[in-house]
């Protein structure tokens, strides 16, 4: 069994919703959690790191439990094979709220669990005229997303990550290619990944990338929202494309660092 551990906040909530079951799908049995408080930094996970505050909700398999426990608790209760984490997304663009927290906390996850891989999540950008840009340096998606992949390279490099889940990259090219697919949004309020084809899309790219998998063939199909097989298949599409496209380049970055 494939043990995955998320240390993340509500973006965290959205690429794990559907991730048992997409792994269930593939034939693959897994445990995925999910640590979530809203809108939780990396500065707000090494404070709560140092403090070791039971504040995050426990959920398992895409459900909350309505536990309450700690990173150390969450990092003890098992041994984990995949521990990623990532910042909030009104601070993703700005590079100066990644340390000392990230490393700080990736070498905290690796002295809890020396067996396991760390992995760094990139985040994805907002649609034009979100109010979420008010918190954030930027106002528009395309000037936000190229600073969300240059700070996440940034945070894979310092903490000597396995690699780069590419989340971000794609929800932003599904929602470039919305006209294309014959989508209504990818974003469910501009933000957070519609509950159906968006958490699909997040989930089928997190699989894809851990694993190598060719998630273009799989069949989960238990969405809390109506997705039509086109959708469906449009966010298999871009997931494999997307998960393929960072396989090669996350081998390409432990070429470099070895």
């Amino acid at each position: 069994m494939l043990k995955i551990l998320c240390i993340g906040n509500s973006f965290g909530t959205d690429c794990t919703r559907y991730l048992y079951g997409v792994a269930r799908a593939d034939g693959k049995e897994v445990k995925v959690v999910n640590l979530y408080i809203g809108g939780c930094s990396l500065y707000r996970h090494y404070r709560n790191m140092l403090a070791d505050a039971a504040e995050y909700a426990y959920e398992i398999n895409g459900f909350s439990t309505g536990l309450k426990v700690s990173i150390s608790q969450a990092l003890l209760m098992d041994e984990w094979d995949i521990v990623f984490t990532q910042q909030c997304s009104p601070k993703s663009g700005e590079p100066e709220s990644y340390e000392p927290y990230a490393t700080a906390l990736a070498d905290y996850i690796k002295e809890c669990n020396p067996g396991c891989k760390f992995w760094v999540h990139q985040t994805w950008t907002f649609e034009y005229e979100t109010p979420r840009f008010k918190l954030t340096s930027f106002t528009e998606p395309v000037s936000h997303f190229a600073a969300i992949k240059k700070n996440y390279e940034m945070m894979a490099d310092l903490t000597l990550a396995e690699g780069i889940i590419p989340d971000g990259e794609a929800m932003y090219t599904l929602w470039e290619r919305k006209a294309q697919y014959g989508l209504e949004k990818v974003h469910r309020d501009g933000f957070h990944a519609d509950y159906g084809v968006g958490r699909y899309l997040l989930a089928l790219t997190v699989w894809g990338t851990l694993t190598g998998r060719d998630v273009r063939n799989n069949t989960f199909s238990d969405f809390d929202v109506e997705v039509s097989p086109e959708q469906a298949a449009a966010a298999r599409e871009v997931a494999y494309e997307v998960s393929q496209k960072y396989i090669a380049l996350n081998k390409e970055r432990a070429a470099k660092k070895d």
